[in-house]
């Protein structure tokens, strides 16, 4: 009689990869879902559901990200300060211009992975978001992966 088994990656069993992605004119949305994916391990044929099995995911050009339609001025995100009456809104053209602009990407991620847990915190925290053209984490020799020709919707001519 034959048994089958799902094998289950152990944690100690992970070996993870470092990518680097150019985000200069990528579609927010494509972007985020490509890198939720390799955050979580689920690109791998061993993907264990409770285990950090994703890669480390670089971003570089974080601030030249495109959105499609009227997206960039209609969009709204809330958050709230907590406070009475404390809701405050924003829309991503205000972000994209200000301060910290690879927040628009960092936040779609965020809200792409599971809510509220550990290891979403953890593997949030291999993700390196860059506004320029370079990076800091050249010792550790990323493999760099062309998003924008793995499909032609993931760009969008401005």
């Amino acid at each position: 009689m034959l048994k089958s088994t799902t094998a289950a990656l152990k944690p100690a069993d992970v070996v993870k990869k470092w990518i680097v992605i150019d985000a200069e004119g990528v579609v927010v949305g494509r972007l985020a879902t490509f890198i939720a994916m390799r955050l979580r391990g689920k690109h791998r044929p061993d993907y264990t559901p409770h285990v950090d099995s994703g890669d480390h995911v670089i971003v570089v050009n974080a601030d030249k990200v495109v959105f499609t339609g009227k997206k960039l001025t209609d969009k709204i995100y809330y958050r709230h300060t907590g406070h009475p009456g404390g809701i405050k809104q924003t829309t991503p053209e205000k972000v994209l211009n200000g301060r910290f602009p690879e927040r628009v990407l960092e936040k779609a991620v965020e809200r792409m992975l599971p809510k509220e847990s550990p290891l979403a915190r953890a593997q949030m925290t291999h993700l390196r978001l860059f506004s320029g053209p370079s990076h800091t984490h050249e010792a550790q020799s990323p493999e760099t992966v062309d998003f924008k020709s793995m499909n032609s919707k993931n760009t969008r001519s401005v």
